[in-house]
């Protein structure tokens, strides 16, 4: 007997339906699965074994045979357990499909017990669905990550047995916007600004930086407070667009870290990968391709600490990410595409003591040994920083003043500029004034003939390359939407070539 099931796996961050079929025929008992199965796949045969047998079915004495087509498509993971296990089901005539419930991707691991377990990748998987497939059976732990979804069918599951009556019309599944979903909780420790007393320079830096979505470096000696400056950022930015938010939590989702809850995720990621990341684990990679931290922080924040300590091979690998706002990785299977539009903050000493240029503590380390540390960060990978500014300690007497201007209020100023943004970009893909090119510089933005006589002087002056120069164009638009200036001023471009002094020091 043969039967046919839907399930999905993933490719990159994509959902890919995959069709389940299953053959029961005469020979020597067994189960085979074919189409590229990696090793979680192949090991379902005993969780399906034992699933069945514990959900109060049989499993047949006979040759099995299960093919997941596409066949030349690699298949990764263990949600297609319930798939295989309701195919053995259907193909052993010990259940009668329904022809409207064979439309539905099956989704879910199996416990020995015939328990339906969580997945990853289920919102990638579910929005795959495509003409044919008219919904997806889910594990009940998966149903918060889908539940916002409209206009498609989803159903959540506890057991085998549970999808088996669904499957043959003698029991219903509870659709996932009845299953009452707490509102997700996102773990991730963001600084107020308000907490930062005194660096008015590196705070007003990080309001131009988080109204354009401009990548900053912070240096200066250790405990001045470059991290929570780093950790404040994302308190400034707006929410995640739903658009935006679908996309991270496609991301999240294949990497097995969506907060616990349901609902849209609408705080921006926060990364900080420690020094000893590897590329893979910071570009993404692996024999299977998966995120890597860069793709985490997508339309957020990722922040390197002590960049000079990261392996220069690592933060190279970063240089191209950073212009095009994703990683292609190619293996011999094919090509993924992870999208990685980011903002970087960058924190780091000016030598490997740290108190170079303190004020209150002597410097202990030679020019060479300064000069190799600063090195370990190239010169192209510095000229991909739109910011740079020297964080320098806080008197004492600053500590005890009266808190700043809270995140709150510096936030609605950024959303007041990045409105006007948006009317400069209409409809086309560009969200903010760091994406935009050459081309949309000089055609949307309108600049002062003194302010573009100071940008050229600048040039020549502070031996600027042609990408940093556009990156300064960019820095002073958005302080001029900050300012609520209709055009460009020469203020604003000053402003803009003073955060690339520090900078320059490095080059």
């Amino acid at each position: 007997m043969f039967s046919r099931l839907w399930s999905a796996t993933i490719a990159g961050i994509d959902g890919v339906p995959v069709l389940v079929e299953t053959d029961v025929s005469g020979g020597l008992p067994g189960l085979e699965i074919v189409g590229l199965a990696d090793v979680a796949v192949r090991e379902s045969r005993h969780r399906v074994r034992s699933a069945i047998k514990n959900s109060g079915f049989e499993m047949p004495a006979r040759r099995i045979t299960v093919s997941l087509a596409p066949a030349d498509l690699h298949k990764d993971g263990s949600q297609m357990d319930l798939a295989v296990a309701a195919g053995i089901l259907c193909a052993s005539g010990q259940l009668s499909v329904h022809r409207d419930q064979a439309e539905y991707l099956l989704l879910g691991e199996l416990g020995l017990d015939g328990s339906l377990r969580p997945v990853r990748g289920v919102l990638s998987m579910v929005l795959s669905l495509r003409e044919g497939i008219k919904g997806a059976v889910l594990p009940w732990e998966n149903s918060g990550e889908v539940s916002f979804l409209d206009g498609i069918d989803l159903l959540a599951a506890r057991s085998l047995g549970e999808v088996a009556r669904f499957l043959q019309g003698s029991g219903s599944l509870s659709r996932v916007g009845e299953t009452k979903t707490a509102p997700p909780v996102v773990e991730q420790k963001v600084v107020d600004a308000a907490e930062i007393r005194g660096q008015a320079v590196a705070k007003r830096a990080l309001l131009v930086a988080a109204c354009g979505g401009h990548n900053v470096l912070l240096t200066g000696p250790p405990g001045v407070g470059k991290s929570m400056l780093a950790r404040a950022l994302p308190g400034l930015l707006p929410d995640l667009t739903r658009e935006e938010a679908l996309e991270v939590m496609r991301i999240h989702s294949v990497a097995g870290i969506l907060p616990p809850g349901g609902g849209l995720v609408r705080q921006r990621p926060f990364r900080a990968p420690h020094h000893t990341v590897t590329a893979t684990a910071l570009i993404g990679g692996g024999a299977h391709p998966r995120p890597g931290e860069i793709s985490l922080a997508h339309r957020g924040v990722l922040f390197l600490d002590e960049m000079p300590e990261f392996s220069p091979s690592v933060l190279n690998a970063l240089r191209q990410p950073i212009e095009d706002g994703y990683a292609v990785i190619t293996r011999s299977r094919g090509s993924y595409r992870f999208p990685c539009r980011f903002q970087l903050v960058g924190a780091m000493n000016n030598c490997p003591c740290g108190y170079y240029g303190d004020d209150l503590r002597e410097c202990s380390c030679t020019p060479n040994a300064r000069k190799n540390y600063v090195g370990r960060v190239s010169g192209p990978f510095l000229d991909r920083m739109d910011i740079s500014i020297s964080v320098a300690r806080v008197p004492v007497e600053e500590l005890t003043d009266a808190c700043g201007e809270p995140s709150q209020a510096l936030r609605e100023r950024v959303i007041e500029a990045r409105g006007r943004q948006e009317k400069r970009f209409g409809a086309s893909c560009i969200r903010n004034n760091a994406e935009m090119g050459p081309r949309e510089i000089s055609t949307l933005v309108t600049f002062s003939g003194r302010a573009r006589k100071l940008a050229f002087d600048a040039v020549k002056k502070m031996n600027l390359s042609t990408r940093a120069y556009y990156r300064v164009l960019k820095v002073a638009v958005s302080v001029a939407d900050l300012e609520c200036s209709p055009r460009v001023e020469e203020e604003h471009v000053a402003e803009a070539l003073s955060y690339r002094q520090t900078l320059g020091q490095h080059e």
